[in-house]
């Protein structure tokens, strides 16, 4: 099974149901099929053949989901990319993921167009109307463009389907290149269906739910647990074009979403909203948190104010990329992600590969029908992840006597003082435990004594909290080698379009000073 064949599935099933809301309008799940099938016959009629990459450069819209499952119907591998990136970034995914069109929105066109000769080898452009005002507009490009409407009302439903190989590459998912150039997951049909699958099942995303899609699609966190899971079970998906407080309560409120998936930042702000006659989760029956590690003390308020419970889990892009979540049928347990999904082995293991007793701590390795088939033209890094079929995550972890795993940190956000380990997170959940922080990230810099120094930086909705408060809030439950050397006060914290916080950023800045 794969998710293209599990959609048709669905539709057959749910023909009338709402597959998705945008912009307070409902698309059927019989619209959405042949649709999808439409636009895998146009892009056949335009030379697309089983095995073309093609990216996919859209935001939270509908252009975003018939183009990923027309491509996957059509049996092209998908290479889904952040929209704001500069040409230099999208440049390197193109030419790197050897991208034959690119599936794009009319705002966007002018950064292809500047572009130019930085990626020769795409043959076309599919564009989504999104601004009228744009309808017209001379481009450099005409003579490679394609209406993404037009494309899918002209298309056939007398579609010929390739054969698709549960070990064909149906996405490839491009890091975020926080060391380096970024590389390419090759995910197979295998892993997006399982996961998507396993995911539902574990977490119960069922026909009645109607999940929030507010995180960003072309990251995988968004496109498991917020897109294709929901879709595997003919849920509803809420579309949301751009996360904000405001529009995520307003979608809450209007469309009676039962299913919210977000990262801590999105949680941060939603508690932090000022107008609390808007603050409406009534419906929300669930959660989900993931993307970095929660602050306990964000968890705890943010369930107490909404009455809500908060199942946060694990993934990461080379798992497809859930492997662990907070069961719905025991205890959630604060500051954990929780057990192994349905199909999921989740170890944690010392530096020779040996699994460590439950409590120690070690790297996080995974394993499973979600696992990456390796990266795209990188056969010696492929090999240094993944050994005898284990996924090592480059993630600290332990696990308790009842087999619920906690991540220390991340293993290059380690931090060396004098010879003793500090993890970032443990010294975060103590400056998070003020009253008047709201956000927190720790670092490590050169120390020319103690080899690294521990500094904190913090965001406070209070302006009279002061450095030497934190400091002795710290020195009450760390010891001595633990404590901050210093504490920056910022007005935010520098975040990616996921809402995960740039360390490398902060390093940079104290660098430059």
């Amino acid at each position: 099974m794969n998710l293209s064949d599990q959609l048709s599935l669905t539709a057959r099933d749910h023909l009338s149901k709402a597959a998705y809301v945008f912009n307070g309008e409902e698309t059927d799940y019989k619209t959405l099929e042949g649709s999808v099938t439409k636009f895998a016959s146009s892009l056949q009629d335009l030379g697309y053949k089983k095995g073309d990459h093609i990216a996919l450069v859209v935001g939270n819209t509908p252009h975003f989901v018939i183009g990923l499952y027309g491509a996957l119907r059509l049996g092209l591998t998908v290479i889904p990319v952040n929209p704001i990136y500069t040409a230099q970034e999208i440049s390197y995914i193109i030419n790197n993921g050897d991208v034959k069109g690119v599936i794009t929105l009319d705002v966007l066109m002018e950064k292809f167009e500047q572009m130019g000769e930085m990626i020769p080898d795409v043959e076309n452009y599919i564009v989504g109307e999104t601004d009228p005002s744009l309808r017209g507009r001379e481009s450099n490009l005409k003579d490679k463009t394609y209406d993404f409407t037009t494309l899918v009302q002209k298309g056939s439903l007398e579609l010929d389907r390739p054969t698709l190989k549960e070990d064909d590459t149906a996405v490839i998912l491009y890091t975020s290149g926080t060391t380096g150039k970024p590389k390419g997951a090759m995910l197979t049909h295998k892993n997006l269906y399982s996961n998507a699958r396993d995911t539902a099942e574990y977490l119960d995303i069922n026909e009645n739910d109607r999940v929030i899609a507010a995180l960003p699609m072309f990251h995988v966190f968004c496109l498991t647990v917020a897109l294709n899971a929901p879709l595997v079970n003919g849920s509803t998906i809420l579309i949301v074009p751009k996360f904000s407080p405001d529009a995520v309560f307003q979608v809450a409120r209007e469309q009676e979403a039962t299913v919210f998936a977000g990262v801590p930042t999105m949680y941060n702000y939603l508690l932090q909203y000022p107008n609390e006659e808007e603050k409406d989760f009534s419906k929300i029956r669930l959660c989900i948190s993931g993307g970095a590690s929660m602050p306990v003390a964000l968890l705890e308020k943010f369930e107490q104010n909404f009455n809500v419970q908060v199942s946060e889990g694990y993934g990461l892009s080379e798992a497809s990329p859930v492997t662990c979540f907070n069961p719905l049928d025991r205890p959630r347990k604060a500051g954990s992600i929780g057990t192994d999904i349905t199909n999921v082995d989740n170890k944690v293991v010392d530096e020779n590969g040996e699994e460590v007793p439950r409590g120690q701590v070690g790297e996080l390795t995974v394993k499973g029908p979600n696992v990456m088939k390796g990266y795209y033209k990188m056969p010696e890094e492929t090999n240094a992840s993944i050994k005898d079929g284990w996924l090592f995550t480059g993630d600290m972890a332990q696990q308790d006597e009842e087999g619920y795993f906690y991540i220390v940190d991340r293993k290059k956000d380690l931090i060396l003082v004098g010879g003793y380990n500090v993890y970032p997170r443990e010294v975060e959940e103590v400056l998070y435990g003020h009253d008047h922080i709201t956000e927190v990230a720790v670092i490590g810099v050169p120390d020319p004594n103690l080899g690294e120094a521990v500094i904190a930086f913090v965001v406070s909705d209070d302006e009279s909290v002061t450095t030497e408060e934190l400091q002795s809030l710290c020195a009450e439950q760390l010891a001595k080698y633990k404590l901050p050397k210093e504490i920056n006060f910022l007005d935010e914290l520098p975040k990616n379009t996921t809402g995960k916080i740039l360390r490398r950023s902060l390093r940079d800045q104290l660098a430059s000073e």
